[in-house]
């Protein structure tokens, strides 16, 4: 017991410097209300008593009680009005359906008030929050309900086939219609009917279940707890978020991307911007019109965005923006140099997971020195890359598997399981490298590469080329079965609007400037690329019919 003790007094002791790096980052970005002490003290207990999401809205309600806190499509709710109408929807939750600590709530929604409500809600409860993909399919969301043992669901009107296959007894609740409803249980009229008294703090620390991307098979459960109070510290350090700004939320809430920075945005008092579907002009249009100093986007969102004509693009207002946070999937050079030239220096590239969080951020420095790579590790997390053996790689532009470990603890698979580990980090899946400046660059997911006449490609790299050409609006590269290699390279590709290609063009494209190997001796043009509701491509799907 004794030796317990003493290791974990040394491991405290050995992160004394990390843990001074990150408090300083914490107090440089306001988050920390050093100043006032009595703030600093109420925000450490109501994370320690309600967890990181209800903790976060009764600390931003504290601090800033009438500053906007979510802006939507019906309207503006400040702080103060999210944290009561949040009450309200605990309290009519444990009178009419006993939900307590014991509780697992499901949700199903688009961006909106309803979904922000019920995430304040559930934590209030100390209740587990099961944030659904509006991509699931209708018996992929029956098994996942199941699977967590979700005994309350909240959707949106427009999901409701999907939740078709769930057993009638299963309590369920609207959250957003666009007609009048008379017929259903609403979140408006639980909220309207209750009190909005505070509610005593729960017996437990409610959980938050992320779910993957489900990209080969139905999405697991990923169990999240933040392991460290400084947490907050690994997004701050290298994206320049302040205090009491506004972040139009593009990336959808469901996801870590935007779970991450919606949490960040509450506990910096800011205001959320944001709308239930993604579209680039109307999202322009609240970037001008609420001068939003962040958008907070996946990949596919940026490059839709910048499909509009470059002149169209400059008719808005955007000069408030100082960051457009990228992540979720892999960012190609050409899109992040596009975006670059139309913004400015405002493009931060992450690179994380669902199981791993953060890993490494891009400034916009770094992506200037070296277009495609997501950057450096932040304060409070680590990456080494190992060999097959389970040697660490030191050497700079050696390719290995990636390994993380950070504040954000992923504790396992909901239904069991977990990701390798080594020396305490987990692995991302991922294969990629270190420069000599410390810089580093994905090659691929390790189940990904293409062994081809034995050569190794990663479609990555071909699908960044493609991009670049000027009549290619998107691409994806695969491999399929050959006789004589074993595997060989097909390309997907979508054409922008009023251009025109060849299968000949493509390949002597991608010849120009690659090894003949990584040339596609195939390719096919489509109208669109299967992806999910992250932007992830869902290369199976490709290879199905193959």
């Amino acid at each position: 017991m004794v030796k317990v003790d003493l290791d974990m007094a040394w491991q405290q002791f050995r992160r004394l410097p990390t843990t001074a790096r990150e408090a300083t980052v914490l107090l440089r970005s306001g988050i920390a209300p050093v100043t006032k002490p009595q703030d600093m003290a109420y925000a450490l207990l109501a994370m320690r008593s309600w967890g990181m999401v209800a903790g976060a809205i009764k600390i931003a309600a504290h601090r800033f009680p009438e500053f906007p806190g979510l802006v939507d499509e019906i309207g503006e709710l400040t702080f103060r009005e999210l944290d009561e109408r949040s009450n309200a929807l605990a309290r009519a939750w444990q009178e009419q359906e006993g939900l307590s600590d014991k509780s697992v709530i499901a949700v199903l929604c688009r961006d909106h008030r309803g979904l922000v409500e019920t995430m304040f809600a559930a934590g209030k409860l100390g209740a587990k929050l099961l944030l659904m993909n509006t991509g699931f399919a209708k018996p992929q969301f029956a098994e996942v309900v199941e699977r967590e043992g979700a005994d309350t669901l909240v959707y949106d009107a427009e999901f409701s086939e999907i939740l078709g296959n769930v057993p009638d007894d299963v309590p369920r609740y609207l959250a957003w219609t666009d007609d009048d409803d008379n017929e259903h249980d609403t979140l408006e009229s639980l909220i309207k009917g209750s009190s909005t008294d505070g509610l005593p703090r729960p017996k437990t620390v409610g959980g938050l279940v992320l779910l993957t991307s489900g990209t080969t098979g139905t999405p697991k459960g990923a169990s999240r707890q933040v392991s460290s109070p400084f947490a907050a510290a690994q997004f701050l350090d290298r994206v320049p978020l302040g205090i009491n700004e506004r972040t139009f939320f593009g990336a959808p809430l469901f996801h870590g991307t935007g779970l991450s920075q919606f949490l960040l945005t509450l506990a910096l008092g800011s205001t959320t911007v944001t709308r239930r579907k993604y579209d680039p002009r109307k999202t322009l249009e609240m970037l001008e019109e609420y001068k939003c100093e962040t958008l907070v986007l996946v990949p596919t969102m940026l490059q839709r965005m910048l499909e509009l004509d470059d002149e169209e693009i400059k008719k808005y207002d955007t000069s408030a923006l100082k960051i457009i946070f990228l992540a979720g999937s892999a960012l190609a050079p050409e899109v992040g140099n596009h975006a670059m030239e139309l913004f400015g220096d405002v493009v931060y590239n992450l690179y994380g997971s669902t199981e791993v969080a953060v890993a490494s951020v891009a400034t916009p420095a770094d992506w200037k020195k070296a277009p495609g790579t997501v950057g450096k590790v932040p304060v409070g997390c680590k990456v080494h890359i190992y060999d097959d053996d389970g040697k660490r790689i030191t050497e700079p532009d050696v390719t290995g598997r990636i390994f993380v470990g950070s504040g954000l603890k992923f504790e396992g698979y909901t239904g069991g399981g977990s990701k390798d580990e080594i020396d305490g980090l987990l692995s991302s899946g991922d294969v990629g490298h270190f420069d000599k400046d410390g810089l580093l660059f994905i090659d691929g997911r390790d189940d990904d590469m293409i062994v081809s006449g034995g050569e190794n490609v990663f479609p990555a790299e071909v699908e960044n080329l493609l991009i670049e050409h000027k009549a290619i609006a998107d691409a994806a590269v695969v491999g399929v079965k050959d006789e004589d290699f074993g595997q060989r390279l097909k390309a997907f590709v979508v054409l922008r609007d009023g251009q025109s290609l060849s299968e000949d063009e493509v390949k002597s494209h991608v010849k120009s400037e690659l090894a003949r190997h990584k040339v596609p001796r195939e390719v096919e043009f489509v109208d669109d690329l299967p992806r999910n509701a992250t932007g992830k491509l869902l290369r199976k799907e490709l290879t199905s019919d193959e």
